[in-house]
């Protein structure tokens, strides 16, 4: 869907933010990309529907050279929710500001009316619809931004800090919302700096450092190796936390995927009961 070959970017004539990036999203991907204030984070996924072109080096999009098509083209297979959603909403209305991209690709009324329909419901945005958005909160702000995006469908949705502003019961939601969205197939990026978030709902994590990939890989790899987390000052999940002063007091040592709570309580009870058998015997 996504291949970024050997991707090189700078502002003008300013320092390198992106130093021969190589990522490739496909379909039914769920990562993240994490790391810290300036990694260049946001600048890569501005390339992914075009709003950004490679100074060096090539991003495709489902084949198509971003250099050479427009953004437009692009948006109908990638979706990019912005970080700050006053940089996206525009409209006066949330139904209107959500209908504008299904109008702009000319789905018919009835296809309007459905899609809208569904998506305010699903986003708990109903009673809101008839509002002017810049009047809501950030957090209602931001799923409106959501909303205008997932409401034409496209394969690849990238968002950019989607948790800021959202409460546990929003970030649960929305995190089922992302489960439901891959397993129609769609490819999921999220930029966060939400570790708590990421362990519970990401799949796999990409590590962005100084323009540059450090490391791809498993959730559960990556966010318990302290030394690489330690590397791009990104502090380790709470459970993980947990784990590791276990394992420092008690000499337990947790095996397998324990960044959920009902993996760990399962490595927790497996761990007592091999030792415990272990004794007995």
């Amino acid at each position: 869907m996504i291949k970024v070959k050997d991707l090189w970017f700078r502002y003008e004539e300013g320092p390198w933010v992106l130093k021969g990036i190589n990522l490739e999203i496909y379909e039914g991907d769920l990562l993240a990309i994490m790391g810290p204030n300036g990694a260049g984070k946001t600048t890569l996924i501005k390339h992914f529907n075009g709003l950004l072109k490679p100074v060096k080096g090539l991003v495709e999009v489902m084949g198509m050279d971003t250099r050479k098509v427009s953004v437009s083209k692009l948006a109908r297979y990638v979706g990019l929710v912005f970080q700050n959603p006053d940089h996206q909403i525009f409209a006066e209305t949330v139904e209107e500001e959500v209908a504008f991209a299904l109008k702009n690709f000319k789905f018919s009324a009835d296809e309007v009316k459905n899609r809208l329909n569904k998506i305010l419901k699903e986003m708990g945005l109903e009673k809101y619809r008839r509002r002017v958005p810049f009047n809501l909160s950030g957090g209602e702000k931001r799923r409106v931004a959501m909303a205008s995006v997932l409401v034409y469908d496209p394969v690849v949705v990238v968002f950019d800090e989607p948790t800021l502003g959202q409460d546990l019961k929003q970030k649960e939601r929305l995190g089922k919302f992302l489960w439901r969205l891959n397993d129609e197939g769609k490819a999921i990026v999220v930029v966060t700096h939400d570790v708590e978030f990421v362990a519970d709902y990401i799949d796999e994590v990409v590590l962005l450092s100084d323009g540059k990939i450090v490391a791809r890989g498993r959730a559960q790899e990556i966010l318990t190796d302290r030394d690489l987390l330690k590397k791009v000052r990104l502090l380790p999940p709470q459970l993980a936390e947990t784990a590791f002063l276990l394992e420092r007091t008690l000499n337990l040592k947790l095996e397998g995927n324990f960044l959920r709570i009902d993996g760990f309580v399962d490595c927790l009870r497996r761990w007592l009961n091999e030792n415990i058998d272990a004794k007995r015997s």
